[in-house]
């Protein structure tokens, strides 16, 4: 019997230490996993959260609307007259081609032949009687020459026409389209026109400053549309632009 019991005394003791062992071996594999194992970086996560949070809520839902009307946007047939019922397109002499051409209502476009920035009282005073809830801007090409390459009072105008309208028109979402590029031509009489895509940045980077729509109507230009000026359009460019507007409004 005693025999017995120091067999069994010796199997537990034998067994109790495998045992430990084992316990031993899947704590350090454990360690070692944790140590080897990639630290998940959050701070990407953090800053996005931090951004969203300060970025403007009529931004934040201007893009959610935008997203959700994508799926749409294959099946709508609106006409452009439609889908600018409500919104209204600010500008100059290219602008005018929208009504010109019967591209847009009159309701929905308020334009100026020769206008400038410092000169949009008036224009301002009729978009607010329409009361649109959206406002596309279109200005800058008489600018462009105006201020003869100094893009720091180009902006320092175009903002001041932003803010008043925000003033005056404080419901309304505001989308600033880019300057249109010009033909070369054109630079023969009003050579300043080859600085237009500085003027653009400067109105990409207000636009964010501010957290305002930009439209870079750049990539929808061609040769065809130009009218021989080589600054202002044909009619079969206005449906393309009513249609980028609208696209990037998520009308």
């Amino acid at each position: 019997m005693k025999k017995l019991s120091r067999k069994r005394k010796r199997l537990l003791i034998i067994s109790g230490g495998v045992l430990l062992l084992l316990v031993l071996v899947i704590l350090t594999v454990r360690g070692v996993h944790h140590l080897t194992s990639p630290r998940v970086d959050t701070e990407q996560g953090i800053q996005y959260i931090k951004a969203a949070e300060s970025e403007d809520t009529a931004i934040i839902e201007q893009k959610i609307a935008q997203l959700e009307s994508q799926d749409s946007q294959e099946g709508d047939t609106r006409s452009n007259k439609e889908k600018f019922t409500g919104s209204v397109v600010m500008g100059d002499s290219i602008t005018e081609g929208f009504t010109e051409y019967d591209v847009l209502n009159a309701s929905s476009v308020v334009s100026k032949i020769g206008v400038h920035l410092t000169e949009l009282d008036d224009q301002i005073q009729r978009a607010k009687e329409l009361n649109p809830q959206i406002i596309f801007l279109s200005y800058g090409m008489n600018d462009v020459t105006a201020t003869e390459g100094d893009t720091d009072m180009f902006r320092k105008e175009y903002e001041a026409v932003v803010k008043q309208i925000q003033e005056e028109i404080p419901d309304a979402h505001i989308f600033v389209n880019s300057v249109f590029p010009v033909q070369e031509k054109a630079l023969t009489e009003e050579p300043e026109l080859a600085d237009i895509a500085s003027y653009n940045e400067v109105l990409k980077t207000m636009c964010s400053d501010l957290q305002i729509g930009y439209i870079d109507n750049t990539e929808i230009v061609e040769e065809q549309y130009y009218e021989e000026d080589g600054i202002h359009f044909k009619a079969e460019f206005y449906p393309v632009w009513a249609d980028r507007m609208a696209e990037v409004a998520a009308l």
